[in-house]
């Protein structure tokens, strides 16, 4: 397989003798440091294996269809009562603190997710993570960590990722090694399995706040000023047909959310997602998710069918959660034909790019139309483009909001109102920047005013001086 060469004699100068270079030496870990180490993985191994010895002998010894009816707290006393006589049999004291600790974390693997819920309870964790049963990470403020967190071993993720789907009537095995859900409080979940996932299972939740971001979280927040919130909000209250672009986390659904209340209540508006995520406040609502094909490959609803159908329900406005393939036509033509005020989603890194997303989608469907007539269809159904993203520092900012103003010959023309103008970063790495306006004013300014629209705090000069 390989050649082997000898070396050759040298015939000029002598080769410089080979110098060898020290590595530079690693720090010891000193005896009493390993020794501690092993302390604590034999303490979490012996208290994983007693979890899983007492989770099973509660399922055992529970009511498990009585559950949902018993008060907490009872609830917690009888597991209490349960635990302190099987520590008794196994002839293993526990102290009173430890003992409260496996009482709450049995808790949460009977009425909850187990090891996830110390972290869906933490408000200050966005996103969940889990790598395998042994790895499990958290993202606060943008920033991902490692947390002490695990699962016992992969039939024990296995069962908290099933117990998360069947849920909302999904499924998950070897033949379908990956699917989306949610958790009761709306936040979206993804999984995948072996086959697929190599290295073992592997689950991702992007939490809900429990309140409502609005725009006014927003403005504190730096994401965008008062002229551009102002904009936005005359922007739906005008029935004005928005796409919402923007990379994966980097607040579409949340700003989706925040622009949705400012819809009348006396509107009927209808949601159609993969998977039911948007948190509207309004009454009227009715909120519409897809389905999965079942084991024998019959039964799937795709968000076409649901946009096609939404069209015959009498909808004031249609929101949908994201596009991503050939309904983006059918919602192009549902904005066209008197369904205005209406807005979606699309995964795209410029507000230019995201139109060029949308037409992509169009020719999905198989449909040969020319490129000028799907064009000609974007520019008159969409009227503006709010473009976000999340910077380096882990922060979501609103980067553009740019109006559709109509066609050159075969290309769609738009300009930008609002853009966000980065100015280089602090001294922790934080990007520093401002959100300024244009100095173009909307085309769409004389309808703005005539739909009502207070205009006043409308600022689209330019300030030269910080140009």
């Amino acid at each position: 397989m390989f050649r082997e060469f000898k070396a050759r004699k040298a015939t000029r100068s002598p080769q410089p003798a080979l110098t060898v270079v020290k590595e530079e030496e690693t720090p010891t870990v000193s005896q009493e440091e390993l020794a501690r180490r092993e302390s604590e993985r034999k303490r979490e191994a012996e208290h994983l294996e007693i979890k899983a010895f007492l989770h099973n002998r509660l399922l055992d010894q529970l009511n498990l269809a009585m559950i949902d009816k018993i008060e907490e707290e009872r609830l917690r006393g009888e597991i209490g009562k349960l635990v302190m006589e099987a520590l008794q049999e196994q002839g293993r004291p526990m102290r009173g603190e430890d003992l409260k600790t496996l009482v709450n974390e049995l808790m949460h693997e009977v009425l909850g997710l187990g090891p996830l819920e110390p972290l869906l309870e933490d408000a200050t964790v966005n996103d969940i993570l889990v790598n395998g049963h042994r790895n499990v990470y958290v993202e606060r403020g943008g920033v991902l960590e490692r947390v002490p967190a695990r699962f016992r071993d992969e039939r024990h993720l296995l069962r908290i990722i099933d117990k998360i789907v069947s849920r909302v009537g999904r499924r998950i095995d070897e033949s379908q090694p990956w699917v989306d859900a949610r958790l009761e409080d709306g936040s979206r979940v993804n999984a995948i399995v072996r086959p697929c996932a190599i290295d073992g299972p592997s689950l991702s939740i992007r939490k809900f706040a429990k309140d409502p971001l609005t725009l006014e979280k927003l403005l504190a927040s730096g994401s965008l000023n008062t002229s551009a919130a102002a904009l936005l909000r005359a922007l739906v209250m005008a029935r004005m047909n928005i796409l919402i672009s923007g990379g994966t986390g980097s607040g579409k659904t949340t700003m989706l959310n925040a622009l949705s209340s400012f819809i009348s209540s006396r509107e009927r508006i209808v949601t159609i997602e993969d998977a039911a995520e948007l948190q509207l406040q309004q009454d009227h609502v009715l909120r519409m998710e897809t389905r999965p094909a079942s084991p024998n490959g019959t039964g799937a609803v795709h968000q076409r069918d649901l946009v096609r159908n939404a069209l015959r329900m009498r909808p004031d406005r249609i929101i949908v959660g994201e596009v991503r393939g050939p309904e983006a036509f059918d919602m192009l033509q549902a904005m066209n034909t008197g369904h205005d005020g209406s807005m979606t989603t699309v995964h795209a890194n410029s507000t230019r790019d995201a139109l060029s997303r949308v037409e992509q989608m169009v020719q999905m469907g198989g449909m040969e139309l020319p490129h000028a007539v799907i064009r000609a269809t974007i520019a008159s159904a969409i009227h503006f483009v709010v473009q976000l993203s999340r910077l380096s520092d882990g922060s979501r900012r609103v980067m553009a909001i740019s109006e559709i103003t109509g066609m050159e010959g075969d290309i769609v023309t738009m300009q930008d109102i609002f853009v966000y103008r980065r100015l280089g970063k602090d001294e922790e790495g934080r990007i520093l920047g401002r959100f300024t306006p244009t100095g173009i004013r909307p085309r769409c300014y004389d309808s703005l005013v005539a739909a009502g629209v207070d205009v006043s705090e409308f600022q689209f000069t330019q300030d030269r001086s910080n140009a």
